[in-house]
């Protein structure tokens, strides 16, 4: 699952045409409603706001809106440059100030599916891949030397806690836990308990 890295605001001109691509990050039909409300409001003034979204863990929700601009010209092509980068869970709303020379429908395409381009461009994409929280409880005397050996293996630690035994939080993607806790048995000796927590996504850079 790709999206990308943060929310931003790229533009560029087109023949006296200013096209302004604001992305960010949703989750929700709500969200991506939302966001497209305030650019609209943001650039009341403006020739045309248009938007795309996609959604869902396998994108099975897309929407756009040409806001005006002749069909197909705006909103789809800006859905399927979203849809060529393999992203879900971004909206992009571009908003166009007509400088008064007329692009033609080829030009519009060209345009808005530039402008979409170039803004993911410059915000980066990553990949959000699933994990699970494995917590692996060691005694004091262990836990430097464990903490040590894991931010040198591929499974570096998110957290730690100091009660009766030392508590290490470690994301563990869900393919490997089974070889993530037979490391841990090797590296300690048998001498830790393993725990595992909850399924969660993060961010890798592409």
């Amino acid at each position: 699952m790709r999206t990308i890295k943060h929310s931003g605001v790229h533009e560029l001109q087109i023949r006296r045409s200013r096209f302004i691509c604001a992305l960010a990050r949703v989750v929700t039909e709500e969200e991506a409603q939302a966001f497209i409300a305030e650019r609209r409001r943001a650039h009341r003034d403006a020739t045309h706001n248009c938007t795309a979204y996609v959604l869902g863990e396998h994108a099975e929700i897309t929407r756009n809106s040409d806001d005006g601009e002749p069909a197909g010209t705006a909103g789809l092509p800006m859905l399927e440059v979203l849809g060529r980068r393999d992203l879900t869970g971004v909206v992009a709303v571009v908003t166009r100030y007509f400088g008064g020379i007329k692009l033609g429908a080829g030009g519009l395409v060209r345009a808005y599916g530039q402008a979409v381009a170039e803004a993911i461009d410059a915000v980066g994409v990553v990949e959000r891949r699933p994990v699970v929280t494995v917590t692996v409880a060691v005694g004091h005397e262990r836990a430097g030397r464990l903490q040590r050996d894991l931010h040198a293996s591929p499974y570096p630690p998110s957290g730690a806690r100091y009660g009766p035994s030392a508590e290490i939080d470690v994301p563990v993607p869900e393919a490997e836990l089974a070889a993530f806790e037979a490391w841990v048995a090797a590296a300690t000796g048998g001498q830790a308990a393993v725990r595992r927590g909850a399924r969660t996504l993060i961010d890798v850079d592409v």
